[in-house]
């Protein structure tokens, strides 16, 4: 099964612009006047709070039943992530206006508009299509999505399910080491002894920009800069997204159905990082390997394809000496002390994963 945001635009008349802005207004309001009832009372169980406050919601701030319900929902699901990302519990704030839609309920949306429930009643708007067309189809899944004011525009983001077999070992009839880093962002090692080198100078170059930009911003500690600040990193966000789109899509068309990408461990990536100099942390650290992952994961299964975790080492997948003096990090150079035999050191990495993937395929498991 794979599951994917889809993002649209919502093309929304100033005649009922004004409604919609109220309901999701009014959701918010809702929000975090229900926010603060769990804060104090820490209960995240949903039956219970509907005892507790259903009535009180709908008599406060007039909300019809499905909306009532959402909120609480949309409540409940922020504190339980915030706590299985292990933050403190403290109270959270719902900023920007916004709407959770149960699907059929609250919206639905056809090949020409998107209906959406307001506290004015049903309203019907167009939509940019572009996206949403391959989605219209009895393979996917429509979600709860959420309805966005950002920007004085309109944004609809959807969660699209699709159900798919997953590619068993037994048919994998292709392997592809893939190397995640950051001079180059992916180093790719097939079935076939090739490699493959994804750059990063431009990207590197890029978020070295961005990173300079705020650094100048925060100098300033006026509200304008902040939200500056804010919209730099909000685009930065946005542009690292985009580059993980384009190599995972890359890869994806580029091999066969039966093919498994075996993608380095994640822990392997942030252990490495920690060992970082400081001033090189935020180039190091903070590039987006888990979502890279996701998105390789996704795009390979709808495409009869397979992702798997390994680990790299210092180990020559020529001789299979293992030694730590091998690899050259300042050089990015491997040289095994024993054969001698030498190439760039993310080659090597994407090598390593790549007889991974064979072993796993040999003994007909995944490996850790």
């Amino acid at each position: 099964m794979a599951t994917i945001t889809a993002k649209i635009q919502i093309y929304v008349p100033r005649a009922d612009a004004e409604n919609l802005k109220i309901t999701a207004s009014t959701y918010r309001r809702t929000c975090n006047w229900l926010s603060e009832k769990v804060f104090h009372t820490k209960e995240l169980n949903q039956s219970k709070l509907n005892n507790l406050y259903y009535y009180e919601i709908r008599g406060i701030f007039g909300l019809k039943s499905q909306m009532a319900q959402s909120a609480m929902k949309t409540v409940i699901a922020k504190y339980k992530a915030a706590k299985s990302n292990g933050h403190p519990w403290t109270q959270i704030e719902f900023k920007r206006p916004e709407y959770d839609l149960v699907w059929n309920r609250d919206y639905s949306l056809h090949q020409d508009l998107f209906s959406v429930n307001t506290l004015g009643g049903r309203l019907k708007f167009r939509f940019e299509k572009k996206a949403m067309t391959r989605y219209f189809d009895a393979t996917w899944t429509f979600g709860t999505a959420k309805l966005i004011h950002k920007s004085g525009k309109w944004f609809l983001h959807i969660p699209m399910t699709k159900e798919f077999a997953e590619l068993d070992l037994s048919d994998v009839n292709h392997v592809v080491g893939v190397d995640l880093g950051i001079n180059f962002l992916a180093t790719t090692y097939d079935s076939r002894g090739k490699t493959a080198f994804y750059s990063g100078r431009e990207v590197k170059h890029k978020r070295g920009q961005y990173k300079a930009l705020r650094k100048q911003l925060q100098v300033k500690q006026t509200s304008a800069s902040r939200k500056r600040i804010k919209a730099v990193g909000s685009r930065e966000n946005r542009y690292v997204t985009d580059v993980n789109h384009q190599v995972t899509k890359a890869l994806v068309e580029q091999y066969p159905l039966g093919t498994c990408f075996v993608l380095e461990d994640l822990s392997s990536v942030r252990h490495a990082t920690e060992r970082v100099r400081v001033k090189d942390r935020y180039v190091q650290v903070s590039w987006a390997f888990y979502q890279f992952r996701q998105m390789l994961e996704y795009k390979a299964g709808l495409n009869g394809q397979k992702v798997m975790t390994g680990y790299t080492s210092q180990t020559c997948p020529k001789c299979g000496h293992r030694e730590k003096n091998n690899r050259n990090k300042k050089l990015h150079i491997f040289c095994c002390k024993q054969c001698h035999y030498t190439s760039n050191d993310d080659r090597i990495g994407a090598m390593n994963l790549h007889r991974t993937g064979l072993e796993a395929i040999r003994i007909g498991a995944t490996p850790a």
